[in-house]
């Protein structure tokens, strides 16, 4: 019989972890250089971490990071919450999709059209493999830097309108392996159920392993069954709390 536990973690070797790391950090770096106030007086801009903008976006971005982490170490006790908490992921990358929208709008230009030739270069940037080996965080960190590099042409652009919608298409594509996941998720749960479904097939196995026939209730006479308790094993009459005839296990 399978283990009752899945493996959990892996979440260093997805794509849409990479990419949701390259956007966590660029929703930090985009912030600090385009959400800005004015000082009139001094004739500067500054950036404001306590902005509602500011902090929605950087929020938005740390939300779609962290949940497919925590989904996926969820993943060996409950695949329900698993798909759960990268549904999460997605709705929190959803939101901050259109907060990059909505700034583009702001400066009176459009999205770029999927057609365009800078959104098609985006999103025909290949990702590499995550070839790690024992030291995850490390190269995880190291891994999704070297992916950054790919993008750089457009993230490292000094106009904020070519930052924004580079965010668009990275996000969406990630958005897409996350409806990946879940489906990927959904149909494992369906094929081999979770934890809970294979802890009760467990018992059920156990039960049926068990060669002792059952006793009759001594004060019913209905056929018992086998009960735990902190005492240990004991027969049970099947009507409780109606009945309460017991008998000690391995007794007749």
């Amino acid at each position: 019989m399978r283990e009752l536990l899945d493996k959990k973690g892996g979440f260093r070797k997805l794509h849409s972890f990479t990419l949701a790391t390259i956007i966590q950090l660029e929703t930090l770096r985009y912030c600090r250089r385009f959400i800005t106030h004015d000082i009139r007086e001094a004739g500067e801009k500054f950036y404001d971490p306590r902005g509602r903008q500011y902090d929605q976006m950087v929020q938005a971005a740390r939300s779609g990071r962290q949940n497919i982490i925590e989904g996926s170490e969820r993943s060996a006790t409950s695949k329900d919450t698993e798909m759960r908490l990268t549904d999460v992921a997605r709705a929190s990358l959803s939101e901050l999709r259109g907060d990059y929208e909505v700034l583009i709008l702001d400066t009176g230009d459009l999205p770029w059209s999927v057609h365009s030739a800078d959104a098609q270069a985006v999103n025909a940037v290949s990702l590499d493999p995550a070839p790690f080996t024992d030291d995850m965080v490390h190269e995880s960190a190291r891994h999704a830097l070297e992916q950054r590099k790919k993008y750089a042409r457009w993230l490292d652009c000094d106009d904020g309108v070519v930052v924004a919608n580079a965010m668009l298409v990275i996000i969406g594509r990630a958005l897409n392996m996350l409806n990946r996941q879940i489906e990927a998720q959904g149909k494992t749960f369906e094929k081999t159920g979770g934890f809970s479904e294979r802890l009760t097939a467990r018992r059920m196995q156990a039960r049926g392993r068990s060669t002792e026939p059952p006793p009759d209730c001594p004060l019913c006479g209905r056929a018992m069954r086998k009960r735990s308790s902190i005492q240990g094993d004991f027969w049970g009459c099947p009507d409780f709390p109606d009945c309460r005839g017991t008998r000690p296990a391995g007794r007749r």
